[in-house]
């Protein structure tokens, strides 16, 4: 498929709700999916909170913790060349290839390159998609490093609800790491994926025509089936994201936003207030609404590189990042055949690289990322707006650009 590039694609040039009111012709509404198709999409991660319900996650009133600057004005020029090609291209242009919306690098803490593109500034929040995964697997581990989660215990010992579900006969173990045998396909090519069903039970698209009335996240949950063995393969699919939301709030009395907001948000001097997107009903979105800005999103993966210390306070104990950072089954992850991943697992909702530096990431759809690499003492958080939903796509550009980037920065 041919697409605008990210110049031309710019939700500036294209004139999306620009105007008062906008002509026909600039809108972006969510209730004929146009927020979801390019090249809308990319005024719409930007600018999320205005077009759907979502919870606020207040930063409080601690003083903002600070991200000294100190720009690297040489890694414009930093070469690297994408999987399977030849032509190698600089870090500036990687940027453009991916449709980068905004991009913080994190060296030791200090902001050594930050660059926002279309409609996304500093203040601004961006769709994190799958991003919020990684909180939610990160709120669980800590849990249960407390002690106050047994993740060898039966989902049903925390949610009877969904005794009748697939998740009937699981662990909270399984959850955590998708080693979960349900029914449940999240291809995004293909519109009769239950990914699509999911999203709709939750508000997040759009009902079709002839549809019932949305019935909530957890609703669906509890109608989904077994398929194959609990334990085995790794199969990346949200539903389990959401159940381990469920598991969160019947642990802790509060919901994923409301763990965000009292774990991480008032505790790191975030800069801004996040939000997180909700159902009809108020339920969060634990897979996948997460909206911020992209230097807090740094600030949650600095804390993380350092080992669960965050300028000079602890936050997470040494044994959480560890658990989460030394990865899960390769053998298990080899089976999903990620052919952009190889050799990595994926652990408490975390992508684990297993390569020499130590890499781990959170990933989300149209290319967010936040990318931490403790032998390189780097972080690097990026919201994008590929016109492609699987990382597949972005990856191939990615990953050696990153990590060119992180000789540079050792070098």
């Amino acid at each position: 498929m041919n697409f605008l590039d990210a110049n031309d694609s710019d939700p500036n040039v294209m004139g999306w709700m620009q105007g008062s009111p906008p002509p026909a012709d600039r809108l972006v509404r969510w209730a004929d999916m146009g927020m979801y198709t390019f090249p809308k999409l990319r005024w719409a991660m930007s600018n999320y909170i205005q077009l759907r319900p979502s919870k606020r996650i207040d930063r409080g009133i601690a003083p903002v913790s600070p991200l000294a600057l100190s720009l690297r004005h040489d890694l414009d020029a930093v070469m690297s060349t994408p999987m399977g090609g030849t032509q190698a291209h600089s870090w500036a242009d990687s940027l453009l290839a991916n449709y980068t919306d905004a991009i913080v690098v994190l060296h030791r803490g200090q902001r050594v390159y930050e660059r926002y593109m279309g409609a996304m500034d500093e203040r601004r929040n961006h769709m994190g998609m799958s991003v919020t995964k990684s909180f939610v697997g990160t709120l669980a581990a800590m849990l249960a490093d407390e002690g106050a989660i047994d993740v060898h215990q039966p989902v049903t010992h925390y949610v009877p609800e969904l005794a009748s579900s697939a998740y009937g006969t699981a662990t909270v173990d399984q959850v955590m790491d998708m080693r979960i045998g349900v029914r449940y396909s999240e291809n995004y090519a293909d519109p009769n994926a239950d990914i699509w069903n999911h999203a709709r039970a939750g508000g997040v698209f759009p009902p079709r025509p002839g549809d019932a009335p949305p019935i909530g996240f957890r609703a669906y949950l509890c109608d989904l089936q077994p398929e194959g063995e609990h334990g085995q393969g790794f199969t990346y699919k949200t539903v389990n994201t959401d159940v381990l939301g469920w598991v969160l709030h019947r642990v802790t009395g509060h919901d994923v936003a409301r763990l965000i907001q009292d774990c991480f948000w008032q505790v790191l001097g975030m800069e801004h207030d996040a939000h997180l997107g909700v159902d009809d009903l108020g339920t969060d979105f634990a897979g996948g609404g997460l909206n911020c800005t992209v230097r807090d999103l740094a600030r949650f993966g600095e804390m993380l590189r350092c080992g669960g210390e965050w300028q000079g306070q602890r936050v997470l104990s040494e044994r959480t990042v560890a658990s989460i950072a030394s990865g899960g089954s390769q053998a298990a992850f080899a089976t999903a055949g990620y052919q952009t991943l190889p050799g990595w697992s994926y652990r408490r909702m975390w992508w684990v690289s297993h390569n020499d530096n130590g890499v781990y990431m959170a990933r989300g759809i149209h290319g967010q990322s936040l990318y931490i690499d403790p032998k390189a003492e780097m972080v690097i958080a990026r919201f994008g707006s590929h016109p492609l939903a699987s990382n597949v796509h972005n990856d191939p550009v990615t990953l050696p650009a990153f990590a060119a980037t992180a000789q540079a920065l050792m070098a």
